[in-house]
C-alpha cells in the first residue's frame, strides 16, 4: 500500500493526515481488507521522505479509531470491525432508514420488503 499513499507538498493538510486519512479511504471502501498488513512506521516513513514521528502519528490516529491494530513485531494490520461496533453502525442506518420510510408514509412490513427485494440480484 505504499505506493498507494501520495503526498501533496502543498496541501495544507499536515502529512500525518494525508496518510491517516489516505489509508482509512482504502480501508473504507474495501481496498484494504482485515488482515492487511501495512507497512513498519520506518518504512513508510523512508518511502516518502517523513520523519517516523510523522507515520507514527497516523498510524496511532488510525488504531485509535479502531481501523488498524498493532500486533507488535506482527507490524500493523487493518483490524477486523468488531461486532458490537458493526451492529452499532446498522442499527443507527436501520433507526435512519425507518424514519425516512415513515416520513414517506411507509409501513414497517414495506419498509422491510424493500430490504428483501434490494437484496435480490
Amino acid at each position: 500500500m505504499t505506493a498507494s499513499i501520495r503526498l501533496d507538498p502543498g496541501s495544507a493538510v499536515a502529512p500525518y493526515e494525508q496518510i491517516r486519512s489516505q489509508y482509512a479511504a482504502a480501508i473504507d471502501v474495501g481496498a484494504l481488507t482485515p488482515g492487511t498488513r501495512l507497512p513498519t512506521v520506518r518504512r513508510l516513513a523512508e518511502d516518502l521522505g517523513l520523519a517516523v514521528n510523522t507515520v507514527a502519528r497516523a498510524y496511532r490516529e488510525l488504531e485509535a479509531e479502531g481501523l488498524v491494530e498493532t500486533r507488535g513485531r506482527a507490524g500493523t494490520v487493518v483490524a477486523s470491525p468488531s461486532t458490537d461496533a458493526a451492529r452499532a453502525e446498522i442499527a443507527a442506518h436501520a433507526a435512519t432508514y425507518l424514519a425516512h420510510a415513515r416520513r414517506l408514509g411507509v409501513t414497517l412490513d414495506e419498509a422491510v420488503t424493500a430490504l428483501r427485494e434490494a437484496t435480490r440480484p
